[in-house]
């Protein structure tokens, strides 16, 4: 805002001298001051993502196999055998993709905001909106295929595992003698024990991802509207590149925001379908 204040003072004075050699050097300045500061947001922002990322696979690479081998103390041994590889690799290849593709994607289309507001010559804003909006369907096809594959696998394998549960309590109580009523009740109590205790872990680890999230998300969205609220404020008085630069910039923030959302709202919906697929076979005994 103090840039932009200092230039448009400059400005008039030289357009009231007729100089338009100190107006397109001040303007230059101006830019130049303007995109050194972006350029700082967006680098620490984008080291941020990708740490956060980082941070979001690593947690949940602790945290599945322990739900998993909850799951297959509940009797889901089938889920578990189908669900665990498919979900890391999910998990995993997700995370991977979006460091190494989607974030590297978004640092081109950056630049290039950058690069078509210097000059009205240099047109190149369409590439960068088309980035933009192809990176956002390729989060929304990855949300989509993540959740469709997750619930068709569970539905799939959660009757499996309630009908063999089922099957092995009948065994216990039939074949062995005397005590094999009371195994197959005791099964039934040691089973729902170790359900509390995979929804009580599958919960903790919904805070913690919350809380591993939480700190990005506040501050590329406090990042997101500043440069909104820059743009909107600096419109009358500003250079027209300037606004627009602005206001792209902040539509990068807010895909950097988006993509944080995807990856936290993946995991969260992966432990919440590992909850439900082994509740439901509880639910099925």
């Amino acid at each position: 805002m103090v840039i932009i204040i200092i230039h448009s003072i400059l400005s008039s004075i030289s357009d009231s001298l007729e100089n338009k050699s100190v107006s397109q050097i001040t303007f230059f300045v101006e830019f130049i001051l303007i995109t050194t500061l972006i350029l700082t947001n967006f680098s620490s922002c984008l080291s941020l993502v990708k740490d956060t990322i980082q941070n979001l696979v690593g947690f949940s690479n602790c945290l599945l196999p322990i739900l998993i081998t909850l799951m297959l103390t509940t009797g889901s041994i089938a889920s578990a055998g189908v669900i665990q590889p498919v979900l890391l690799l999910m998990i995993n290849f997700i995370g991977t993709s979006i460091s190494n593709f989607i974030l590297p994607i978004i640092l081109i289309s950056t630049t290039l905001n950058i690069i078509s507001q210097v000059s009205d010559d240099v047109k190149i804003s369409k590439i960068p909106k088309f980035l933009n909006s192809s990176i956002v369907w390729i989060l929304g096809i990855i949300m989509t295929l993540f959740v469709t594959t997750l619930s068709l696998e569970g539905s799939l394998t959660q009757t499996v595992d309630g009908v063999s549960a089922k099957t092995t309590k009948a065994a216990i109580s039939t074949v062995i003698p005397v005590v094999g009523k009371i195994l197959g009740d005791a099964t039934d109590a040691i089973i729902g024990c170790a359900g509390i205790l995979k929804n009580a872990v599958g919960f903790v680890g919904i805070i913690v991802i919350l809380g591993i999230c939480l700190s990005p998300i506040i501050k590329l969205s406090i990042l997101t509207i500043t440069y909104y609220f820059a743009s909107a404020l600096c419109e009358p008085i500003a250079d027209g590149k300037v606004v627009k630069l602005l206001g792209s910039v902040a539509e990068t923030f807010k895909i950097l925001l988006a993509i944080v959302f995807c990856i936290t709202v993946i995991l969260i919906v992966g432990i919440t379908i590992v909850i439900k697929i082994s509740n439901a076979t509880l639910l099925y005994r």
